[in-house]
Parts: structure tokens; C-alpha cells; sequence
């Protein structure tokens, strides 16, 4: 009997030790638990804080950014980050042209076909049509004259589909708008040189940078009209420009006071209208205008105010090409998820925001792209269920806490926030370089996948814009999406040169 309670007794003290052992576990692991959430919310207030764009940083960067353009167009000993290109675009539309017009958009490696009826400023477009064609690799990879050829070819058979008329006839010889969605100082992927301009300050530079760009558009324009030539088109490219550009012509096309357009999509660049008498006279492409069409190339605007992290820092420096497209990686969509990926992979390093192994698709760059992180960063659902969705989809992560979720939400947030306030800083830096904040109403046209279908980055957008002018002025400037859709500024442009004579472009 003494035994058999001496058994019980070491059961229970065993059984104690172990109840003890395992409350400290738990105790521990509850600790360790709360420490990391305690170490994530402290990352995330603190990227948060780095990413702030308050109005005085706004107006700061828009500050910076008139600054760089006045440098650029002054050709004076100031630096300047800006690449701008005065474009070759005679005139803009009046709102009075009517017709039936052709346009193509260089997107990469798609190209994109457009004709549509324009019948003025106060009737629809009718007879709308797109076609998106993916170059082959074969021919990218080829010669220039076999991509112009390709380009030709697609054009006389997407003639030959939407023909202006009938019977296949043009009323007129057609002028054929050529619109890119790439900044052309990259160098077209079927130019076959590049020019890199070493020094910012070099008036010397300036001058051939632009004769550079000149000379390049001028010979792909004459290419591309001897490839139609050979495909029996009697067509005539009149312009090779950015698509902002494209957007500024559709803007000016219904208002006379749209003075700049923004392309917000996976590249970023806007185009703006500028005096003629503030162009210095060797950098004009058209002498007799009375005001000039620019192309800004803005994504390699820098500024020490804008908001870098740590994170950007590392981005740009494993970029192609580290020091320049600041202003690009932190407003673009080719970019935004980078970022986004780059700060969870530091949480799940340092906080187990995952888990305790890091998810190995979570370490390959860019595996997040734009489109996925606005879906996890719009997912109204009670439980965030497509961010989680999302986080299986791109990383492999089969299982995260409701916190995570809401972690992964939130960075989304901030970058998204940041990048768009910066881009509205960007839009009332031009309207301040042009005089035209307190004094007259002024249209931006946007356009761009960013813009149009991340809802929150528009938003965000718009209400920095009014947070900077206060409600006073914010009537001032009208933020208005493209008209059309992405692409149908060439044919705006298109319907403007038909009108001016050939010896003018």
C-alpha cells in the first residue's frame, strides 16, 4: 500500500513538473510571439514614417522639380536631372478637326494599331478600333529593317480591315501619328545606338543630346515611311514621340486649357506645353510655333526631398541602371510591388511575419508584381481573404496569421500612398513652372494602367493635389483620365498634322 502511494506521489510531482514545463513553454513562446509582433509594428511605423509625404515635403519636391526644369531649359551652369526632349509636334489639335485618322503605339514589345472617326470636340468617337499585336522575338531579335518591314506589314493589313472607306480609298493622303510608351532617349530597340550624357551642367551636351535625339527620330520616321512605301500604304509618318505626348494632343483635342499629360502605368513620363519664348532658340524643333510641346522624361527626376528608404536604396543599386530613374522607382508600376516585396522579406527575416522558415519564392525580385499587390491592397474582405489568396498564389505561402494579412495590406498602403502623392507633386511642380496655379484653370490628362485601374493610388493622387493647393486654388487644376483609353493620342495627333502643311513638321 506504502508503495503503491509513494507511486502516485512521483506521478504527480511528474505529472507538476511537466504541467510546469510546458506553461513555461508556452509562456515563452507567447513571449517570444509577442516580441516579434511588437519588432513588425515598430518596422511598419517606421517605414511608414520614412515613406511620409506631408505638404511642406510636397511642395518641397515640386519646388525641386520647377527648379530642374527652368535649369534645363535656361542651358545654364545649374544641374539639372532632367533629360527633357522638345518634341517635333508642329501643333496640337483645336477640337475642330474631324475625320477618320490612323495611330500606332509602340508598347515594348506590342504594337498597337488605332483608327477611330472623330467628328469635333462635342461628338463621341465613333468607328473605334484597336489592335494589340505581340512582336515575334524572332524579329526583335533581328534587323532594324526587319522590324520596320513587320511593323508596316501589320499596318497595311489593319488598313486593309478598318479602311476609311468602303471601297478601301482615303479621302487624302493620310498622315500616320507614332506614338511610344518608353522614354525615346532609351533608344528605341531598333535604333541601334544609344547616347548617354555624362554631365547634367554641359550646354555643349544639352545641345548634341538633343540633335542626338533629333537625328535618331528624323531616321526611323524616314524608315518607317519607306517600309509603308513597300507595302503599297500611301501613309506618311509625320511624328515619332512619347505617349505622354499622345495624351497632351486627345487633352488640347476637348480643352483648350490641358496643358500637361501623365502616364501612370508600368513606365512613368509626362509631356507638358511650353511657351516658345522661354525655349532657348538652338533647342526649338519648331521655329514658328508660339509654344513648344515637351516631353519631360520625369522618372530620372531626383531631389534630395523625396522619401528614400532603405529599400529603394538597395533596389536602385541592384537595378540596371543604379543613379538614375529615381523618380521612376518610386512611382512606377514596374516597381511598386518590388518594394513592397523587399520590406516583407526583411519582416519574415528579422519578425517570422510567415512563419519560421522565409518562403523561398519571397526572395526572388520582382516576383510581386503591381497588379497582384493592388489586389491585395484593395481586398475588402472581412478576413482579407485574397491577400491571402495572393500571398499562395505568387510566394507559396499556404497558411499566415489575420495579422500578417493585415501587415502585408499595410505596407501595401504606404507604398502606394507614397508613390502617388509624389507623382501629384510631380503634376503641380509643371502647372507652378508655367505661372498658372493662381491665375487660370489648368487641365492634366492622365493615363496609364496605374491610374486607371489602381483605385487607391488614384485616389491618393487626386487628394494630395488638393492638400497642396488648399480650397482656395484646388479648382485651379482639373486631374482628367485620357480620352479614349491608352494608346488614342496618336490619333489626336494624327488629326492635328493632317491639318498643318507637310513642310511645317
Amino acid at each position: 500500500m506504502r508503495k503503491q502511494h509513494v507511486t502516485v506521489v512521483a506521478a504527480a510531482v511528474s505529472t507538476t513538473l511537466v504541467a510546469v514545463a510546458v506553461g513555461a513553454l508556452i509562456r515563452r513562446w507567447k513571449k517570444r510571439k509577442e516580441q516579434e509582433l511588437r519588432q513588425t509594428r515598430n518596422m511598419v511605423k517606421k517605414f511608414a514614417s520614412e515613406c511620409g509625404t506631408p505638404v511642406t515635403k510636397l511642395w518641397q519636391v515640386a519646388d525641386d522639380l520647377v527648379s530642374n526644369m527652368k535649369a534645363y531649359l535656361d542651358s545654364s551652369n545649374e544641374s539639372s536631372t532632367l533629360n527633357m526632349i522638345i518634341s517635333n509636334v508642329a501643333s496640337l489639335p483645336s477640337g475642330e478637326e474631324e475625320g477618320f485618322f490612323y495611330g500606332v503605339n509602340l508598347q515594348d514589345t506590342n504594337l498597337l494599331i488605332l483608327c477611330a472617326r472623330l467628328g469635333g470636340k462635342n461628338k463621341p468617337i465613333s468607328d473605334l478600333h484597336r489592335e494589340e499585336i505581340s512582336i515575334p522575338s524572332n524579329v526583335l531579335a533581328g534587323t532594324s529593317e526587319e522590324l520596320l518591314d513587320f511593323i508596316a506589314m501589320e499596318i497595311a493589313k489593319f488598313v486593309q480591315a478598318h479602311p476609311e472607306n468602303e471601297d478601301g480609298s482615303f479621302t487624302k493622303r493620310k498622315k500616320l501619328s507614332f506614338t511610344l510608351s518608353y522614354p525615346l532617349h532609351k533608344a528605341l530597340p531598333f535604333s541601334g545606338t544609344t547616347f548617354q550624357r555624362k554631365s547634367s551642367d554641359d550646354p555643349v551636351e544639352l545641345i548634341s543630346f538633343h540633335f542626338f535625339i533629333l537625328h535618331v527620330r528624323q531616321g526611323l520616321v524616314k524608315d518607317l515611311n519607306r517600309a509603308l512605301k513597300n507595302h503599297g500604304m500611301k501613309m506618311h509618318v509625320f511624328a515619332l514621340v512619347d505617349d505622354s505626348i499622345g495624351g497632351l494632343a486627345g487633352g488640347r483635342y476637348y480643352n483648350r486649357d490641358s496643358v500637361a499629360a501623365i502616364t501612370l502605368g508600368m513606365t512613368t513620363n509626362a509631356a507638358y506645353v511650353e511657351p516658345a519664348e522661354d525655349v532657348p532658340s538652338v533647342l526649338a524643333q519648331s521655329p514658328n510655333s508660339t509654344e513648344l510641346v515637351i516631353s519631360m522624361e520625369w522618372g530620372n527626376f531626383n531631389s534630395p526631398h523625396l522619401p528614400l528608404t532603405q529599400f529603394d536604396v538597395s533596389l536602385d543599386a541592384e537595378s540596371s541602371n543604379p543613379g538614375n530613374g529615381i523618380f521612376e522607382k518610386l512611382v512606377s508600376g514596374k516597381y511598386l510591388g518590388e518594394i513592397v516585396r523587399r520590406v516583407l522579406l526583411k519582416m519574415a527575416q528579422e519578425t517570422a511575419l510567415f512563419g519560421g522558415s522565409v518562403p523561398q519564392k519571397l526572395m526572388t525580385p520582382y516576383m510581386l508584381s503591381t497588379p497582384d499587390m493592388a489586389a491585395m491592397h484593395q481586398d475588402t474582405s472581412e478576413d482579407r481573404e485574397v491577400v491571402s489568396e495572393k500571398l499562395k498564389e505568387v510566394f507559396g505561402i499556404n497558411s499566415c496569421t489575420p495579422m500578417a494579412r493585415e501587415v502585408v495590406a499595410e505596407v501595401c498602403d504606404i507604398v502606394t500612398e507614397r508613390g502617388a502623392r509624389i507623382a501629384g507633386a510631380g503634376i503641380i511642380g509643371i502647372v507652378k513652372k508655367l505661372g498658372r496655379i493662381e491665375t487660370r484653370k489648368s487641365v492634366v490628362t492622365v493615363e496609364g494602367g496605374l491610374y486607371e485601374h489602381y483605385r487607391i493610388f488614384r485616389n491618393y493622387l487626386h487628394s494630395s493635389v488638393w492638400e497642396m493647393l488648399g480650397s482656395d486654388l484646388s479648382d485651379n487644376v482639373i486631374i482628367e483620365h485620357s480620352h479614349g483609353g491608352s494608346g488614342t493620342g496618336a490619333l489626336f495627333l494624327a488629326a492635328a498634322q493632317t491639318q498643318t502643311p507637310r513642310g511645317d513638321i
